[in-house]
């Protein structure tokens, strides 16, 4: 009989009575990680001195690194490694103040027994909000239980007393009564906005989609990522494409045609604040080589029939040209520079937008593809975006959200090119520099959504809300405390509150599309539902809904 050496199983250190653990992941890029580290390291001070005025004390799981300059989990094998150290059964804190990468901590998440808890800082300056929205999007769709939680700096009586619950009760009941699941004797069959949505619902399932992938999985986002099982019902499929070879047809551009579209834009009143460091400040050639780009995305989704597309930009293509963002906004946009084929010999999507969901974010581009049918059967501006769930701030007794995307919007959210700007995207993000097409969002009824994965099965919260227009000063001042080069969107959500958001909202990413007017805009969310309805995605209303 042969005699083997067998792996000693692996040894944690036992659960101690009143301790919690804590970890934090944080981004791939290591300049943001040195530059985030000193308010990460104040947050994890500040839920610490909030556990101990409970009575728990703390044991974080990865030391802080003078070599590398932070203390964050910075790739998938650190965080498998490091939870090699967790207690199973212990109580688990993930702390973030940053943008951090959720595959870093999911195969330790997996297997924890314990109860887990996310918080972040209430702050618009570090993007720790938008970091907790995407790990709790990616636990829900990975089927991980856990509970959320946000303060300014954790000495307010309500994150305190939430804190409490948890370490008592292993969980914390937020308030949920925002959410409905949809009703469908609510839904009027003979209407024709259910009639709407439920043949454009058939003709996709019938006719198919294609939507082109330009690398999956892009900054750690788990729950961006939707299995071709759970899409291919819905009549969808992925068209994978190599950023490489998006880098390729750039190359093939012709310069001409490049100069065009910058012709274009000025003559529309984009304005470029051009500067001459290619280090930091916007340069011409940082935009020819984005425009370069915007033409390049779009012969090659004519190349594969593509409905929509999405670049991943990071990572890689951040360290071979400018930013994509320009040549997003431009996509979602249904007055564009014209593209033509590479004979010349006809024009490329004419007279439309060409969906782009950023980021690579799978579940936009099923949102997109559904808002840009109904928005265009109905005769509406059809483009649509997704801005970050970034932060906001009561104004005048109104809470006022700050929705941002990182670089791009369509510019008719703005009001029109000559509303909008490029501005030099930060180089601790983007090394390359490139322009983005910034605004500030007009005011105006909007819908909004968010498509999911929970419970194995394609989900989608649905609401309403307005866009306000705020004084100068107060746009200033919330650019400055977030990131100035970025559109911006002030949101108002129609019956749901600050915190039923953010213990609800299972992305970092929300989607919003305008209406001419809050009668029309109610129509096309009940077109939108009805199309959801019958695709087979589980509908939830959120706030105050008409149909």
């Amino acid at each position: 009989m042969s005699t083997y050496t067998l792996p000693a199983p692996l040894t944690r250190p036992q659960v101690v009575e009143k301790t919690v653990w804590t970890v934090a992941s944080g981004d791939l890029r290591p300049s943001a990680n040195t530059k985030c580290w000193p308010t990460q390291a104040e947050l994890e001070q500040r839920v610490g001195a909030a556990l101990a005025d409970l009575g728990w004390s703390v044991t974080r799981a990865h030391e802080y690194d003078p070599e590398a300059g932070h203390g964050f989990i910075s790739s998938q094998r650190m965080g498998i490694e490091v939870f090699r150290s967790v207690p199973l059964d212990a109580p688990l804190v993930v702390v973030e103040a940053v943008w951090q990468y959720s595959h870093h901590l999911l195969a330790g998440l997996r297997d924890h027994r314990g109860p887990i808890l996310l918080v972040a800082n209430w702050a618009g300056d570090f993007p720790g909000l938008v970091g907790l929205l995407n790990l709790t999007g990616s636990m829900t769709k990975a089927g991980i239980e856990h509970s959320v939680l946000w303060s300014k700096d954790f000495t307010d009586t309500w994150a305190r007393d939430r804190l409490a619950e948890w370490l008592e009760t292993g969980t914390i009941d937020h308030d949920l009564s925002h959410v409905r699941e949809l009703d469908r004797g609510a839904l009027a069959e003979d209407s024709a906005e259910v009639q709407l949505g439920r043949a454009l619902a058939r003709q996709l399932v019938e006719e198919k989609a294609v939507v082109g992938v330009f690398d999956e999985g892009c900054m750690g986002m788990y729950n961006a990522i939707i299995d071709d099982e759970l899409l291919n019902p819905l009549g969808i499929y992925k068209e994978r494409l190599s950023q490489s070879a998006l880098l390729a047809e750039m190359d093939r551009v012709d310069p001409a045609e490049v100069e065009e579209v910058h012709d274009w834009l000025e003559r529309a009143g984009f304005t470029f604040h051009y500067g001459t460091d290619e280090a930091t400040e916007l340069t011409r050639a940082q935009v020819l080589r984005q425009l370069a780009m915007y033409i390049a995305a779009v012969r090659m989704s004519d190349d594969f029939g593509l409905d929509a597309v999405g670049i991943q930009y990071q990572q890689g293509l951040k360290d071979q040209c400018p930013a994509s963002d320009l040549a997003e906004g431009l996509l979602n946009n249904v007055e564009r520079p014209p593209v033509r084929s590479r004979d010349g010999s006809r024009e490329l999507y004419p007279g439309s937008a060409l969906p782009h969901f950023n980021e690579v974010d799978e579940a936009v581009a099923v949102d997109a593809l559904v808002t840009n049918r109904i928005w265009t059967a109905m005769g509406l501006d059809p483009a649509t975006t997704l801005h970050d769930i970034r932060w906001g701030e009561d104004f005048e007794g109104t809470f006022v959200w700050v929705f941002e995307i990182s670089g791009s919007v369509p510019a008719s959210h703005n009001g029109g090119y000559d509303r909008s700007y490029g501005m030099r995207q930060p180089p601790m993000f983007f090394p390359l520099g490139g322009s983005t097409l910034s605004g500030v969002s007009r005011p105006g009824e909007i819908v909004w959504s968010r498509v999911f994965v929970a419970e194995g099965v394609l989900q989608v919260d649905l609401g309403r809300g307005h866009v306000v227009e705020l004084p100068e000063e107060e746009t200033r001042r919330r650019l400055q405390a977030t990131d100035p080069q970025w559109p911006i969107m002030h949101a108002v959500l129609h019956g749901v509150s600050r915190d039923q958001l953010m213990a609800r909202h299972k992305a970092n990413h929300i989607q919003v599309v305008y209406a001419p007017d809050a009668e029309t805009a109610d129509r096309a969310l009940t077109a939108k539902v009805a199309m959801f309805d019958a695709l087979g995605l589980r509908v939830h209303l959120c706030g105050d809904v008409a149909l």
